[in-house]
């Protein structure tokens, strides 16, 4: 969107009709931050993860016992960041699973926070990432975890055109809440919105959505700065499209994989998370292990009985490396 288009835009609400039409002849369209040409090798330091375009995705670890029996690369959902883990890779950590995390593009400390990057560079970061990371540990067992919106994009880089090589994948309430499940009206108005007002921010208040039974960790996700609380309509437009990526990739999604949901989940809807089980392969069947937890909500490893989720990652880990 052109910087005059934005001068003009009045938020009041009888210009709305006004801000449409300077919008279309503007031109204003989804504003993405997508990758830059590669210029550098790939490198993992003790703090990023440098992208061949130069972008230094902020890096988190933890502490684990001795040797690691397996190594886990987690995925943050949307509006979050890599931190997300914390509780859960310490947890791991001591009984030798260590476990690794990065701000993807867009998101906490990495470049062009609140821009969405597509859906292929978060799939290229996700394969080099797992690349340097089988490069710094040689015969350790490496999957992947990707809570939400990282599950989305395991999903689709697992069975995209340079996939990365993993031992299994763990989906936590994958995001899989595509276009095909919208109300005809949601996909309309998000489509115009894109094209027409692609700076405006949306938050979630008033919803009425409950993301975890943790009350208190939702009140100091409200006040950690990292956490993304507004959201740029163009920049939800790219977690939709990447939430279709998703569901398409489900009938071919053949990974070993561990998939956790929570039936108290608000976030993505029973329809969606229904048809994306139905679409899984029927000869990956043995290989995926899904597991339903009562009392769980979308936030199935920061909720009250998170260590219960932890448990069943490191059980399934562990017999997946056994």
């Amino acid at each position: 969107m052109t910087d005059d288009c934005y001068k003009r835009l009045n938020p009041r609400r009888e210009h709305v009709l006004l801000a449409l039409l300077v919008c279309f002849l503007s031109a204003c369209s989804p504003h993405l931050r997508l990758p830059g040409n590669a210029v550098i090798d790939p490198e993992l330091t003790s703090t990023a993860i440098v992208m061949p375009d130069g972008a230094s995705l902020p890096l988190y670890t933890w502490p684990h016992s001795g040797t690691p029996r397996a190594i886990v690369l987690a995925l943050h959902g949307f509006n979050d960041y890599g931190e997300f883990v914390k509780d859960a890779a310490i947890y791991l950590g001591t009984q030798g699973v260590k476990v690794y995390s990065y701000d993807q593009r867009g998101f906490g400390r990495a470049p062009h926070q609140g821009f969405w990057p597509g859906t292929k560079a978060l799939g290229q970061d996700l394969t080099i990432s797992a690349r340097l990371l089988r490069d710094s540990h040689p015969g350790i067992p490496l999957y992947v975890l990707g809570h939400s919106m990282g599950g989305a994009v395991i999903m689709a880089a697992l069975t995209g055109n340079n996939p990365p090589k993993v031992e299994g994948a763990i989906l936590v309430a994958p995001a899989i809440w595509g276009r095909v499940t919208m109300p005809f009206y949601q996909r309309w108005l998000l489509a115009l919105a894109a094209r027409t007002l692609p700076w405006l921010k949306l938050s979630g208040k008033g919803l009425g959505i409950k993301p975890s039974d943790n009350i208190e960790m939702l009140r100091m996700l409200g006040r950690d700065p990292l956490v993304i609380k507004n959201t740029r309509i163009d920049t939800l437009w790219g977690l939709v499209n990447l939430m279709d990526k998703a569901l398409e990739a489900a009938p071919l999604f053949n990974a070993r994989s561990l998939i956790l949901i929570g039936n108290n989940d608000q976030v993505i809807n029973d329809k969606s998370m229904d048809l994306m089980l139905s679409l899984l392969p029927i000869s990956a069947k043995v290989r995926q292990t899904k597991i339903r937890y009562k009392s769980g909500y979308h936030m199935l490893l920061r909720d009250l009985k998170g260590k219960r989720v932890w448990q069943d990652i490191l059980d399934w880990v562990l017999l997946a490396s056994s």
